[in-house]
């Protein structure tokens, strides 16, 4: 391929990578926000989203001219077609991070939390799953994604667990059923993170070895 065509796909590389942290950003923020109940802070993460949209829509368009353009082969066209997976993903992501944001707002500041049902644990875990999710993108680390993906299970196996003792908070404590309704969501968002950032540890193993891994296990 050309040096034209070689510097117009490093530069989409770069916008990709550029979305990815501005979501990072994003779930940092929605997170903090749920845990300190800050709206202002919920707010400014709702308003983010038309940004990370119409950057995804912009970066698919790019992905589309380069392929119509150059009609890329081999290499090229499994990268092209990973950022064109991962853009998707990222925007996902995103969505999740208002969702969080939304249901941060409905939350009452002076609200007491069971310790078993704080969120904080698993806001880690996850914003940790992501960040590693994008920083294998980022070096194109095949196996980095492969151990990225095997983790997976530590994040559903903490789901249940806090599903099932929100289960039994919300039965024992009726008057608290709109707090755990919001904390059930919040929790369901950040399981769907881990979900979207999985289906980019596969799309890095995909660019680096040209298999697709979705659906055979971990």
């Amino acid at each position: 391929m050309s040096t034209h065509f070689v510097n117009l796909i490093d530069g989409l590389q770069r916008r990709s990578l550029r979305m990815a942290s501005a979501v990072e950003d994003m779930l940092e923020e929605a997170c903090d926000a749920a845990l300190k109940t800050d709206h202002s802070l919920a707010q400014r993460v709702i308003a983010r989203d038309k940004e990370i949209d119409a950057e995804e829509v912009e970066v698919e368009s790019e992905v589309i001219h380069l392929i119509t353009l150059f009609q890329p082969m081999a290499s090229d066209m499994r990268l092209l077609c990973t950022i064109l997976k991962v853009n998707s993903d990222l925007e996902r992501v995103a969505d999740c991070a208002v969702n969080i944001a939304e249901r941060a707002r409905h939350l009452d500041p002076q609200r007491e939390t069971d310790p078993s049902l704080d969120l904080k644990p698993i806001m880690s875990i996850v914003r940790q799953y992501l960040r590693n999710a994008v920083q294998a993108y980022s070096a194109g680390d095949a196996d980095a994604a492969q151990r990225i993906r095997g983790e997976d299970d530590v994040i559903d196996a903490f789901y249940g667990q806090f599903i099932r003792r929100l289960t039994v908070e919300a039965a024992q404590s009726p008057e608290r059923m709109a707090t755990c309704l919001d904390t059930l969501s919040i929790a369901k968002n950040l399981e769907r993170i881990a979900d979207h950032a999985t289906n980019i540890a596969e799309d890095v193993i995909f660019l680096g070895t040209g298999q697709i891994v979705r659906h055979s296990g971990a």
